[in-house]
C-alpha cells in the first residue's frame, strides 16, 4: 500500500509515452507572497522558482510591503520587479519546453502577478482594507479545484491574514472552515505582527514556521541552511557565475550578485525563501502533509493545533535545524545548475534527471511497508533508470529523525540497487523511514529520492 501524495517524478514528464496533459494534471498549487524589493534575496528565489514553472501551477505572484519594516524610506510595493522576471522567462521559455512541456505561458503568470498593502501588519486588517492581493488569494481558493493551495510567505503575510478576516466575517462557520482547510502555508519567520495574529485567531490553519526559537541567534533558524552550514563553496560568487548567471540566457542574467549572508563570507546567494516552495516541489523526498519527514525545504515539528515549527537534524558532527535543509544542498544546486543549463541547451547537450523506482512503485509516494520485528526487509531500486541514458549509482541510508524509532539502523548493501536491513527487535509500535538517493552520472550529476516507511508490528 502507497501513499498517494498526487504528484508525478520530475523526470518522467521527459520520457515521451507521457502525455503532457496527464503530467501536469495533479501539480502543486502555488501562492507567492514576497517583499521584493528590499534585499535583492527574494529576486533571487523568484528567478529560480522561474526554472520550476513547469513543477507547479503558480497561481499568484503577489508583491507584498517591500522590504523588511524600516528597511526602506518609503511604505511601498513593487510588482515591476516580478514582471521583469517572469519576462525575462518568457525569453528562454521556448528552449525550457524542449525539456518539458509544462513550462506555462508568461502570459498567464504576467496575469497572476498582483500588488497588496504597502502598509504592513495588524493594523492593516479589516473592513476597508481589501487589496487586489487579498482578493486574488480568495478567488484562488473558491476555485473549483480539490488540490491544497500552498502559500509561501517570503516578506511579511498581510494579504494572507486579510483574506483570512474577510472570510471568517462574510461565511458561515461552515463555509469558512472549508476555506480554511484548503490552505497550507509555509512561512519565513514572523516578519511582522500579522504572524502570530493569524497563529492566534487560527489556530488549526496548516502553518510551517521556519523560525529560530525564542532566545536563539536569528541566524539559527531552518530557512538559513539555504546559504549557512555545509557547503558553502556550493552558495559562492563563482559557483553562480559558472552555474546561472554566465551564458544561461536572460533570466539566468537578471540574478543578483551580491547580498547579505555574514557569516557566510560569500555574500552572493542567499535564497532565504526558497526553501518555502522546495517544501512543496516533487522529488520524491518529502510529503507536504508530512512536515515532519524533511525536504528540501527543511523538517519540522508539530507545536500546537497546525502549528510546526523547525525541528533539528544531526549531520556528521552538527545538530542543528538548517542542517535540514543544507544537508541536501549538493543535490538541489546541482538540479539548479542544469535547469539554468535548460534555458539555453539542446536536449542532448543538457543533463535531466532519473526516474527512481522502489520496490517497483514508479510513483513519488512514500512506499508504506508493514514489518515485525527481527523481519529482514528488501529494498529494490530495480527498474530506476535516467533518460539520457547515463549511469546511475544508489545511496540507501535511514533517517532517523524522520521516524519515530529514532535510533541509527544498519543496512546491507546500502551502495547497490537493492539494500536490505534487519528490523531491530525494540522497534515495535514504531517506524522507521529509508531513503533511496538515486543520482546519475551526467554533467552535473542530477538526484531524486524515494522513501520507504516501515511500520514495525508487534
Amino acid at each position: 500500500m502507497n501513499r498517494t501524495s498526487g504528484l508525478l517524478p520530475l523526470a518522467l514528464c521527459l520520457l515521451p509515452a507521457v502525455s503532457p496533459a496527464a503530467i501536469g494534471a495533479d501539480r502543486p498549487r502555488l501562492v507567492v507572497l514576497t517583499d521584493i524589493g528590499g534585499d535583492p534575496d527574494d529576486q533571487q528565489s523568484m528567478i529560480r522558482l522561474m526554472h520550476y514553472a513547469n513543477e507547479f501551477e503558480i497561481d499568484g505572484l503577489i508583491a507584498s510591503a517591500a522590504g523588511i519594516p524600516g528597511e526602506l524610506k518609503k511604505d511601498t510595493v513593487r510588482p515591476e520587479l516580478i514582471r521583469e522576471i517572469v519576462e525575462a522567462y518568457a525569453k528562454v521559455r521556448p528552449n525550457l519546453l524542449l525539456h518539458h512541456p509544462d513550462y506555462p505561458d508568461a502570459k498567464l503568470l504576467l496575469e497572476r502577478i498582483k500588488s497588496g498593502n504597502p502598509v504592513r501588519g495588524v493594523k492593516s486588517l479589516g473592513a476597508e482594507h481589501d487589496t487586489e492581493g487579498s482578493r486574488w488569494i480568495t478567488s484562488v481558493v473558491d476555485r473549483d479545484d480539490p488540490r491544497p493551495v500552498n502559500v509561501v510567505i517570503w516578506g511579511g503575510p498581510t494579504e494572507l491574514a486579510q483574506a483570512l478576516w474577510r472570510a471568517r466575517n462574510d461565511r458561515t462557520p461552515e463555509r469558512f472552515k472549508a476555506f480554511l482547510g484548503k490552505l497550507r502555508v509555509y512561512s519565513i519567520g514572523h516578519q511582522d505582527d500579522t504572524g502570530p495574529w493569524i497563529n492566534e485567531n487560527f489556530p488549526d490553519l496548516f502553518y510551517v514556521l521556519a523560525k529560530s526559537s525564542a532566545g536563539q541567534d536569528m541566524r539559527t533558524g531552518a530557512y538559513r541552511g539555504m546559504y549557512l552550514g555545509g557547503d558553502e563553496s556550493l552558495t559562492s560568487r563563482a559557483w553562480v557565475d559558472a552555474n546561472v548567471g554566465k551564458d544561461r540566457g536572460p533570466l539566468g542574467a537578471l540574478y543578483p550578485a551580491a547580498t547579505w549572508t555574514a557569516p557566510n563570507p560569500h555574500a552572493t546567494l542567499k535564497e532565504g525563501d526558497t526553501p518555502s516552495w522546495f517544501y512543496f516541489l516533487p522529488t520524491g523526498l518529502g510529503d507536504p502533509a508530512h512536515p515532519e519527514w524533511g525536504c528540501w525545504g527543511g523538517r519540522f515539528r508539530g507545536e500546537k493545533g497546525g502549528l510546526y515549527r523547525d525541528a533539528r537534524d544531526t549531520v556528521g558532527e552538527v545538530t542543528d535545524a538548517r542542517a535540514t535543509v543544507w544537508r541536501w544542498r549538493p543535490a538541489f544546486q546541482a538540479d539548479f545548475a542544469a535547469r539554468a543549463q535548460w534555458c539555453v541547451k539542446r536536449v542532448k547537450e543538457a543533463n535531466h534527471p532519473p526516474v527512481p523506482v522502489l520496490n517497483g512503485d514508479r510513483s513519488l509516494a512514500a512506499v508504506d511497508l508493514k514489518v515485525r520485528p527481527g523481519a529482514v526487509v528488501k529494498l529494490s531500486a530495480a527498474g530506476s533508470s535516467d533518460p539520457d541514458g547515463d549511469r546511475l549509482t544508489y545511496r540507501w541510508f535511514v533517517y532517523p529523525e524522520a521516524g519515530t524509532y529514532g535510533k541509527a539502523v544498519r543496512l546491507t548493501d546500502s551502495e547497490t540497487e537493492t539494500a536490505s536491513l534487519t528490523v531491530p527487535s525494540d522497534a515495535t509500535g514504531k517506524t522507521i523511514h529509508v531513503i533511496l538517493e538515486l543520482t546519475d552520472r551526467g554533467s552535473p550529476g542530477l538526484t531524486r529520492h524515494r522513501r520507504a516507511v516501515l511500520s514495525v508490528g508487534e
